[in-house]
């Protein structure tokens, strides 16, 4: 099989403006929320400096005239006061309005993306899911999809309050004091380029912990899938070790990235403490020796200060989330924009009858299916017969690697022909070259004398069994695990299914028979049992070719007896393809192929592969001097 692909160190997003085009474009559809939105955060941004403007007139025209008055009148001053008090609560009401309404639009954001995710997903050829581990794929629907939604709920929202309110406070303090402003500016010239030292060396680190995180996260998924088999050859302390160097990889990455996260506030916390005693000084020098400024104007100043250079802190800070949340945003965007399983199959499977010696195509279920082909406006139907064959068929997952050479082998309908070999010598990669689960580099693959090609995936995979030696069963009842195999089918024909895979028997012994709910991949049942719900769910499907890898190798002899008299009643009248390192279990096989290296070296029937006492004959004979 194809390599997993890992993760690889970045030190920055890609392509961060076309991810941000992206990303708002999610926006679209809460287009008139969003809007509010932005009516809200304005409204929010320019209260606040209002609030602030206030102060000068407060103490200019009411505190500073009833200062040492004997019966001073308040009148004027409450009134103000009370008109600061319903500017600043339109802000509170406007900001508790924008976060109700940025809690819907995240949440709604993010449950599309994970559609559009999940959809994809069912989209994509085997070779992706061969080619990521199942760790790395979960990180992209949780860790990478929670910071993108907090960058759309808190960073987005949160960065345009503050471009908003530092326009407005820096034409505010304009209309108090230019020579302050003037002395802001210079301050804040090195508020910038610190966040542009910080940021930068923050954004790298916070990149490389998404990337990190996803290789953890990986290797725990697939150390707990295989603890058995790591206790078993008791490398718990090789597998703690390999672990802590993750760990300690995505801890360096993250202590590095919070580092700098978390020191952009106390310094600009910090400068903006040493900006309010300059603008105090230097304010007071402008009152009382030249008169440029009144004491209610530096009051005023100094909270507009705090506004101006707040907004710029909290961009600072937000750099690292939006950073960090774009890295996480074209992870999921790889997803998305993977390339589709293609299907330029145009035959189709339809149910079929014969009338007056024609096959029709009908609506309504019969056990004969047809193969309807359509060439310039006319229709054909050929009877599917289950007749499988490779000619001439060269494969490779890697480009330069050549998995199969030059195969030629055919299966005529009802036959059972058995592929044997050593470990990787290419029998499972020609099954998975049936299905279409990879394309062949050259020769063809027919069925019933259609180039495959032609065939409609999802209607050529239909028409295909398979039983693996890995059984996938789902959480629900036993009832609903055989009858994935054909969704529709009744009560009755999922018994009689199991009866015909020797499942009945046990199941119903089972404290709640058909109805027992399997959970955790059905770990309560053995994988005898496991393995006759496999074959079950693969007989109501009822398909004319039945793939069989490897399905019981890992049960013991007696329960091999039980599933493999399954198996022969599975199938009887279809065309068979058996995978088996028992040869033992071949015996009856109509053909033996015998694969090395990925090419067929004898064929026959296990009377005449004995006869020639090659290297069928080894591998038969040795097996039976290991039993």
């Amino acid at each position: 099989m194809p390599p997993k692909i890992g993760h690889h160190s970045g030190a920055k997003p890609k392509n961060a403006g076309r991810t941000i085009l992206r990303v708002l474009s999610y926006l679209k559809e809460y287009r008139i929320r969003f809007i509010i939105v932005l009516i809200c955060l304005l409204i929010g941004s320019v209260t606040g400096v209002i609030g602030s403007l206030f102060i000068e007139p407060l103490i200019n025209d009411y505190i500073v005239p009833l200062t040492g008055q004997t019966n001073p009148d308040f009148t004027g001053m409450i009134t103000a006061i009370l008109v600061m008090a319903g500017i600043y609560l339109a802000g509170v009401v406007s900001t508790f309005l924008y976060t109700r309404l940025m809690a819907i639009i995240s949440q709604g954001i993010l449950k599309k993306v994970r559609d559009q995710m999940f959809s994809k997903m069912q989209a994509l050829p085997v070779r992706f899911f061969d080619t990521h581990s199942f760790g790395d794929v979960m990180s992209r629907y949780t860790n990478d999809t929670d910071t993108l939604r907090q960058m759309i709920s808190q960073s987005v929202p949160q960065m345009f309050s503050s471009i908003i309110t530092i326009a407005a406070v820096f034409f505010a303090m304009l209309s108090i004091s230019i020579p302050l402003t003037v002395m802001v500016l210079g301050i804040v010239a090195v508020m910038l380029y610190l966040t542009k030292k910080i940021g930068g060396a923050s954004a790298k680190s916070f990149v490389r912990q998404q990337k990190s995180l996803g290789e953890i996260n990986g290797y725990i998924e697939e150390i707990i899938t295989g603890q058995k088999v790591v206790q078993v050859f008791t490398r718990e302390r090789a597998v703690s070790d390999e672990f802590d160097g993750l760990n300690d990889e995505l801890c360096s990455h993250a202590t590095r990235a919070n580092t700098f996260g978390n020191i952009f506030m106390p310094v600009m916390a910090n400068i903006g403490n040493i900006q309010f005693v300059l603008i105090a000084v230097v304010g007071g020098f402008l009152a009382i020796y030249g008169n440029w400024i009144t004491l209610g104007g530096i009051g005023a100043f100094l909270m507009l200060s705090k506004s101006f250079t707040m907004p710029i802190s909290q961009v600072s800070q937000q750099v690292s989330s939006v950073v960090m949340a774009l890295a996480g945003a074209e992870r999921i965007f790889e997803v998305l924009d993977e390339a589709p399983e293609t299907d330029e199959g145009t035959v189709r499977l339809v149910n079929a009858k014969e009338v007056a010696g024609e096959i029709v195509e009908t609506e309504e279920e019969t056990n004969m299916w047809a193969w309807r082909r359509e060439e310039n406006g006319i229709v054909t139907y050929s009877k599917m017969e289950g007749e499988v064959v490779f000619e001439d068929v060269t494969f490779s997952y890697v480009e330069g690697k050549t998995v199969l050479h030059d195969i030629s082998l055919w299966a005529k309908p009802g036959q059972k022909v058995a592929l044997v070999g050593s470990t990787g010598a290419g029998k499972t990669t020609i099954t998975n070259l049936i299905n279409r689960f990879y394309d062949i580099e050259e020769g063809t693959i027919r069925y019933d004398g259609i180039n495959i090609r032609e065939i409609r995936k999802s209607d050529l995979r239909y028409s295909l069994g398979i039983v693996l030696q890995d059984v996938n069963l789902f959480t629900g009842t036993i009832l609903e695990n055989i009858r994935y195999g054909k969704l529709d089918a009744s009560d009755e024909e999922v018994y009689a299914a199991a009866k015909l895979a020797n499942a009945h028997d046990f199941i119903r012994r089972l404290p709640e028979g058909y109805s027992t709910v399997i959970s955790g991949d059905g770990s309560s049942l053995s994988q005898g049992q496991r393995q006759l719900i496999s074959i079950a769910r693969a007989a109501i499907a009822n398909p004319p070719v039945m793939i069989l890898d490897e399905a019981t190798s890992s049960i013991d002899t007696r329960t091999e007896a039980i599933v493999q008299a399954g198996m022969d009643s599975l199938m009887k009248g279809r065309t068979v393809f058996v995978i088996a390192h028992r040869l033992s279990t071949v015996r009856n096989a109509d053909v033996i192929l015998v694969l090395e290296g990925g090419q067929i070296i004898e064929r026959g029937n296990h009377a005449e592969l004995l006869e020639k006492k090659g290297r069928y004959y080894q591998l038969y004979t040795g097996a039976f001097e290991l039993e």
